[in-house]
């Protein structure tokens, strides 16, 4: 028995020391593999152009499919007269922001001015060109940059903001474009007076101007999302559309005829303050007067159709009651062509379809055809606007 407690004795130590080095050994295997993943997701953020903890203004992947792309050389090129360092292309970009900037800019606009006049320019008069048909292929690949977006005139959100900080960056003002948190939305920040401010001319091309434009933080989190750590705190107001275009009407019983003179001269969007401040006990009338406007505004016509109409409530720096109206026209896409060329193409597609059926506006139909035409138009006006 002594000689068998010395060998286990002996064998202990031999076990221990293997239990050590398996437990070293594996120690070893999970480090590496914990630096092999670590490298390997670093390699995947470069790859995408996006540091996770940080945020990147360019070379970030927005929808899996478009990049925030840098035009600096583009406009440093332009403000200090080097454009022979530029590719055909960009000199060609160069070309095109030049000759838009030369139309709608003159040396006496303040910095705000001339943003508004870009920002105006890319959510309003971007047009398809006169052909109508266009290249889709070309197209396509380029709707993520001012190439594209000033060649074409179509654009992904991502083609909006680097346009408009081209823009910017030619006319000296500091522009950055910021991207949502989730990736899948992009827009601006410019600088003006030393106060950033949100711009989304994407969202705003939809017929509603000014809804997104020149946003402080706090008005642009209501329905945008993005990493405040990395980016630049908006903290202005001064040159908020509410700070430059409110008017002041008389007291909330006063807002219908205020709207009124808004649609009359064709506008779609107005701010408003009150000279009787509206009080605690006023807000329930308030809130009531406006929607109750909008849903009765959209009884008659000629706002029946395409038309959206709504009011949203914010304070001014002293605390006081503001009203912005916004009117969205959603319109008709259709081209215009005259009633004999119409009738030609219809009678084409009449002859190879069999029992084709055509609508036009201001039509006689009967009560079941138009009752079943406005229900089915209800479900596809409500998936494609989804």
């Amino acid at each position: 028995m002594n000689e068998q407690n010395k060998s286990k004795k002996s064998i202990l130590p031999v076990i221990l020391c293997l239990l050590l080095c398996c437990s070293i050994a594996i120690s070893c295997v999970t480090l590496i593999s914990a630096q092999q993943t670590k490298k390997a997701l670093n390699d995947l953020n470069t790859t995408i152009g996006h540091n996770i903890d940080t945020g990147d203004e360019d070379d970030v992947c927005i929808a899996d499919e478009y990049f925030i792309r840098s035009t600096k050389h583009i406009s440093d090129a332009y403000l200090n007269g080097t454009e022979d360092t530029l590719s055909d292309r960009d000199k060609e970009t160069l070309s095109m922001a030049k000759e838009i900037l030369d139309e709608i800019i003159n040396d006496n606009m303040s910095d705000y001015e001339k943003e508004e006049a870009c920002y105006l320019w890319l959510t309003k008069e971007m047009k398809p060109d006169a052909s109508i048909l266009t290249v889709i292929h070309e197209v396509n690949t380029d709707m993520d940059n001012p190439y594209g977006v000033l060649k074409y005139r179509s654009a992904v959100c991502v083609g909006y903001a680097t346009t408009m900080r081209l823009f910017m960056q030619m006319l000296g003002i500091e522009c950055k474009v910021i991207h949502s948190s989730d990736l899948v939305h992009s827009w601006d920040l410019i600088n003006l007076d030393g106060e950033w401010y949100h711009v989304d001319c994407y969202s705003d091309a939809d017929g509603t101007q000014y809804r997104n434009f020149n946003m402080n933080d706090d008005l642009a989190a209501d329905t945008h999302n993005w990493n405040h750590e990395f980016f630049p705190a908006a903290t202005g107001t001064k040159y908020s559309y509410a700070a430059q275009h409110a008017v002041e009407i008389k007291n909330i019983y006063a807002i219908p005829k205020w709207v009124k003179r808004l649609l009359d001269k064709d506008e779609k969007i107005g701010v408003c303050t009150f000279k009787e401040k509206i009080k605690p006990e006023d807000e329930q009338a308030a809130a009531y007067m406006v929607e109750t406007l909008c849903n009765s505004l959209q009884t008659i016509e000629p706002y029946n159709e395409d038309y959206y109409f709504e009011g949203s409530w914010s304070k001014d720096d002293a605390g006081d009651y503001m009203l912005t109206f916004y009117v969205s026209y959603y319109g008709d896409e259709t081209p215009d062509i005259d009633n004999d060329l119409r009738d030609k193409i219809e009678s084409k597609i009449a002859d190879s379809f069999e029992g084709i059926e055509f609508y036009h506006e201001n039509e006689d139909w009967s009560d079941d055809y138009v009752e079943s035409y406005d229900n089915d138009m209800v479900y596809t006006t409500t998936v494609a606007r989804g």
